[in-house]
């Protein structure tokens, strides 16, 4: 479904929407409160429902289930950036009111890095099918290594990215705003939010990895690839701002994403004896993730004291 026209047109819709966003919305730094956050969560969920329905309305049932199961997929694999998000924000004392510029620039970027590995990835697909049962195993190999270690070994402060930085260019001393390049006596410097920047795209690329291969394994669109990977980041800032407090909630998470990983990935070596509809698989992706919410809701409502 993926016509020229199609592609150009959906690419000014997310540029416009990222030129309101910071040139209207939020054109000068500040804090995101809890309220705007959960406003601007709504409006990114319900922009990407839309085009849903539109995708539903001119191209049939099966694209539109496959870009809602692509997106639900992708929106999982996002929530677990946001842990990302708050290790690297605490790592280098970004504040709050600099972190949306942070995650917009971040997002730019990652909209390009994956749009660029996207159509590499198509075109593989075209060209050597087989490539399908290494990303299957890849994606059981990452779930099972996230079931079983999690994040406890990720130190954003050792990203090698920000070492050659450090290594390369000299940096910005005292407080520099949100400017991610200062001039100080007579020098270019950068300053702490590039570098913050430079890890986060550096991570995005390491989830990309994963996060692709998934959606490959529900369609081999890559419009709808790439549509859904993009709605779904587009409101990861939004989302970050509005559960970042309330994710250590979420204890069982990292279970719930790495059963999906480990779904998508079977599902994409079983593929040439057993093919499974696209409802079903929405059916499991949505059934693993809603049992992962309640059960950490329950875990959390059970660990709280009672009164004597």
């Amino acid at each position: 479904m993926g016509t020229p026209g199609l592609w150009i047109g959906f690419n000014i819709c997310v540029l416009a929407l990222l030129a309101l966003d910071l040139f209207v919305f939020n054109r000068h730094a500040h804090a995101i409160s809890l309220r705007g956050a959960a406003l601007s969560s709504a409006i990114w969920v319900l922009l990407s429902l839309a085009f849903n329905v539109w995708i539903y309305r001119t191209h049939g049932g099966t694209p539109a289930l496959e870009f809602f199961t692509g997106y639900l997929i992708e929106e999982s694999l996002s929530l677990d950036n946001i842990f990302v998000f708050v290790l690297v924000f605490r790592a280098f004392g970004i504040k709050p009111q600099y972190q949306h510029r942070v995650l917009f620039w971040g997002i730019l970027g990652a909209i390009l890095l994956r749009g660029t590995m996207i159509a590499f990835s198509a075109v593989l697909v075209d060209r050597f099918e087989w490539i399908l049962y290494l990303f299957g195993a890849f994606l059981i190999i990452v779930g099972l290594r996230m079931l079983f270690r999690g994040h406890q070994d990720f130190h954003p402060e050792r990203n090698p990215i920000l070492t050659w930085a450090r290594r390369m260019f000299r940096m910005a001393e005292g407080d520099t705003g949100e400017r991610f390049i200062v001039q100080q006596n007579g020098q270019w410097a950068i300053t702490p939010l590039l570098l913050v920047l430079l890890v986060l795209e550096g991570t995005d690329l390491l989830f990309a990895v994963d996060s692709i291969p998934a959606v490959f394994g529900v369609t081999r669109d890559p419009f709808i690839v790439f549509s859904s990977n993009i709605c779904a980041i587009l409101g990861l800032r939004s989302f970050y701002f509005l559960l970042a407090g309330a994710l250590p909630l979420f204890r069982y998470l990292d279970h719930g994403i790495s059963a999906v990983l480990i779904f998508v990935g079977v599902k994409m070596l079983a593929e040439p004896w057993i093919h499974l509809p696209t409802l079903v698989s929405l059916g499991v992706v949505g059934g693993l993730l809603g049992t992962t919410m309640v059960a950490s809701l329950i875990a959390v409502r059970g660990s709280k004291p009672t009164n004597a």
